[in-house]
């Protein structure tokens, strides 16, 4: 009586979230590269992440060549992101367990979900740019550094609108991924690169047509139209084709709806992600303020540093992440639509299985990641840095930089892996995994270098210690997270209701 009593309860919740009574569909096993694949899908992923990755790292080059000294007012387009990644991981980072769920969801019931998702970042957005653009001069005071602070005023508007445009980016991309789509951010980023790099070379760069002298407000525009042009083409690409094309499977034509039940069920699993991710960017904004405090230099040098490391280099473990969370999210999906309890118990066997697509994504990160960190250690990245930055300065600063860290980005792509497992499956157990970061090891360490005042000779070795050294203790916190969920899983005490 306890166990059918309990089977009653989950299929009432789920039809509850569903809001659908059909069956969900079940079509054709895909072939080995299609989309709908792990390997296929990180083939996507991978163009996707490596389009911006390679204009972020042009862009740089091509303000150098206008100002030396205006590089590092481009990286307030960074910053501006990290405050708006607040918004864009919350809603988008329950794709992966609400709309990656295809076993208890039906087709017309994930593509309301990502519809209502969209329409809630759009609004979001357009709220996030009116803020910014009001408070323009506080966002330059306080993250340009005070020598070309003033003739940043407009970059830093200009660069605000992303604000919106990114909002709609990251639902597209976090739904569509979940759909299996991952067509539609190829197209996003595809549009973005090919427009950006037509524009700049007609009028930024040292071939540029016309007499004027390029101008980094120029760049600011050229990569406002391109952000919005995109978001447009990435939308109309998913209501023409992915939406469309998704409804055949379907008994009949089926219209798009935004509806408030939607948006509770989108918003359950979003308050753990939503706290995770403005408690970890304001810290990190916190930290990343004390550097730029320290000069134009080092400012420059981070923004370097971070364009290299964060752009081409760690392409391939944003892609593989990517595909870990979807596959993660179809397996927990498959999990709880053939459990018969609210606390379903996994076997040894079925937790492999469900956590198999992470288990190869680490297996490549730490491959490449230790291949990559071997490769640049010996060659060095100072003639890169000032090949970006043209100022040997900088290149001395970010080559100090990257010799004391660099081996630790090997944990951080392993840390991603690990962590999407919990992301996945139970937002709230990634919550605590990223407590446990952030106010063991992160805050204390700003809470140090704002008391103190640090010496510029002295200042990168404590910052070193302090973002090499996270990345060593994030490893070491999630995966002692993830081994106790996954010991609870197997105990049968972690419950699979979506906000888990």
């Amino acid at each position: 009586m306890e166990i059918d009593g309990a089977k009653a309860t989950v299929r009432g919740n789920m039809v509850g979230e569903q809001e659908v009574t059909e069956e969900p569909d079940v079509g054709p096993k895909p072939r080995p590269w299609s989309r709908e694949t792990y390997f296929g899908s990180f083939l996507f992923n991978l163009a996707a992440f490596a389009l911006p990755a390679l204009y972020s790292t042009l862009s740089k080059l091509w303000v150098a060549n206008i100002d030396a000294k205006q590089v590092v007012t481009t990286d307030i387009y960074t910053y501006i992101g990290v405050i708006v990644e607040v918004l864009n991981e919350g809603l988008p980072r329950s794709a992966w367990l609400v709309i990656g769920d295809k076993s208890t969801r039906t087709v017309s019931s994930r593509l309301n979900l990502a519809y209502t998702m969209i329409l809630a970042q759009t609004a979001l957005g357009i709220i996030m740019t009116v803020i910014f653009l009001a408070a323009s001069k506080t966002l330059a005071s306080g993250f340009v550094p005070v020598e070309v602070r003033q003739t940043s005023i407009t970059y830093v508007r200009l660069s605000s609108v992303q604000a919106v445009t990114s909002a709609v980016e990251a639902a597209l991309s976090a739904s569509t991924r979940a759909l299996d789509n991952p067509d539609v951010p190829l197209i996003i980023s595809s549009a973005k690169f090919l427009i950006n790099i037509v524009l700049d070379l007609l009028v930024i760069s040292k071939v540029h047509v016309g007499g004027w002298k390029p101008t980094i407000v120029m760049q600011a525009i050229i990569r406002l139209v391109c952000d919005s042009v995109s978001s447009l083409a990435g939308l109309i690409y998913f209501l023409t084709f992915v939406a469309r094309g998704s409804q055949k499977d379907t008994d009949g034509p089926h219209r798009l709806r935004c509806s408030f039940s939607s948006l509770l069920i989108l918003i359950k699993p979003s308050l753990y992600t939503f706290a995770e991710s403005a408690i970890r960017n304001a810290i990190y904004l916190w930290l990343v303020h004390s550097i730029i405090l320290l000069g134009s230099d080092y400012a420059t040098s981070w923004g370097v540093f971070n364009t290299i490391r964060w752009g081409l280099v760690m392409v391939p473990v944003q892609a593989l992440e990517a595909s870990t969370l979807a596959f993660v999210g179809h397996n927990w999906g498959q999990f709880r639509a053939e459990s018969d309890r609210v606390y379903p118990t996994a076997t040894r066997q079925g937790l492999i299985e469900l956590i198999r697509p992470a288990l190869r994504s680490c297996t490549i990160v730490l491959v490449f990641e230790t291949t990559m960190c071997i490769a640049l250690s010996l060659r060095g990245i100072e003639a890169f840095a000032y090949y970006l930055s043209d100022s040997r300065v900088v290149a001395s600063i970010t080559q100090i930089m990257w010799k004391n860290i660099d081996w630790t980005y090997i944990f951080y792509g392993l840390n991603c892996q690990i962590a999407a497992i919990l992301l996945a499956t139970s937002p709230r157990w990634y919550l605590y995994q990223s407590l446990g970061s952030n106010f063991l090891w992160m805050l204390p360490w700003a809470i140090i270098v704002t008391v103190i005042s640090l010496p510029k000779s002295l200042a990168w070795t404590y910052y070193a210690i302090i973002f090499g050294g996270a990345l060593v203790f994030d490893f070491i916190n999630v995966s002692l997270i993830a081994t106790l969920w996954a010991y609870r899983l197997m105990r049968g005490k972690v419950g699979m209701g979506s906000e888990t």
